[in-house]
């Protein structure tokens, strides 16, 4: 399996469900061919009408979260079941906002990857260390950890369905970006654990994308580095134009 070059937008929670369906539709004009894979992260609301709009077309729609229960009495929750019965087929996990602001740990976030998975969702997991951790040069020990707690109990063949994104959280929505010198730096360290974990096939073979104030202007100089295989994108996937221009540069 040949290892996937991706660009994928985070919407967060922005949009109405009449301007995401107007920001999709623009980007299903215009997005025909591109040279990588190409996905949209939805808020809830959107997903069954985005998915639809999107089937035939070149974009796969993720949904932004998932419930860590299966079904039942939790108001207000989505589960994977639903997600995946809107046509998405992807799910976006252990995003910087969702462990900071809904203390997400890691046997919560251990949970909705497994559920996603029976789902038959591809999982977008993401990692990554705050300005602190990272001025204490603790990054690494950071990432290890966050992968060794809730997905690397997987096997060899469902980390198959596993897209990572390193997003040092210092770098999201600041301006901030870490430099191709940093972001190669660990984004090697990243899979040198997946090699560890299973092999160095598998470590090859797994897609690593960056997120963290990823834009049009900088896309190109860190995706030519050797271990970065994408962004995962947000203010910037806002945007048509800007969005598509990072998909051009991948």
């Amino acid at each position: 399996m040949a290892r996937i070059k991706m660009v994928a937008g985070n919407w967060k929670m922005n949009k109405t469900l009449q301007e995401g369906v107007a920001l999709a539709t623009e980007l299903k004009n215009d997005v025909k061919n591109p040279n990588c894979a190409v996905v949209i992260g939805t808020p809830f609301i959107h997903l069954a009408t985005v998915a639809e709009l999107l089937k035939d077309s070149a974009i796969k729609v993720a949904a932004e979260n998932c419930a860590d229960k299966e079904k039942g009495a939790y108001t207000g929750e989505v589960s994977a079941a639903m997600v995946a019965s809107t046509g998405a087929e992807y799910c976006i996990l252990g995003h910087s906002e969702r462990r900071a602001y809904y203390h997400e740990d890691y046997a919560v976030l251990a949970e909705k990857v497994k559920l996603a998975l029976a789902n038959n969702l591809k999982v977008i997991f993401c990692i990554g260390e705050v300005k602190e951790e990272r001025e204490a040069g603790k990054q690494n020990e950071v990432v290890k950890a966050q992968l060794e707690g809730s997905v690397f109990n997987l096997t060899a063949e469902e980390w198959k369905n596993i897209t990572l994104a390193y997003e040092p959280v210092w770098a999201i929505g600041t301006g901030l970006t870490a430099t191709p010198e940093q972001a190669q730096e660990i984004h090697a360290y990243i899979r040198s654990l997946v090699a560890e974990k299973y092999d160095a096939q598998v470590a090859d073979d797994t897609t690593i994308l960056y997120g963290g104030s990823c834009n049009e202007k900088n896309a190109a100089e860190l995706f030519s580095c050797p271990d970065i295989d994408g962004g995962l994108i947000g203010g910037a996937a806002l945007v048509a134009e800007k969005f598509e221009a990072i998909i051009a540069a991948r």
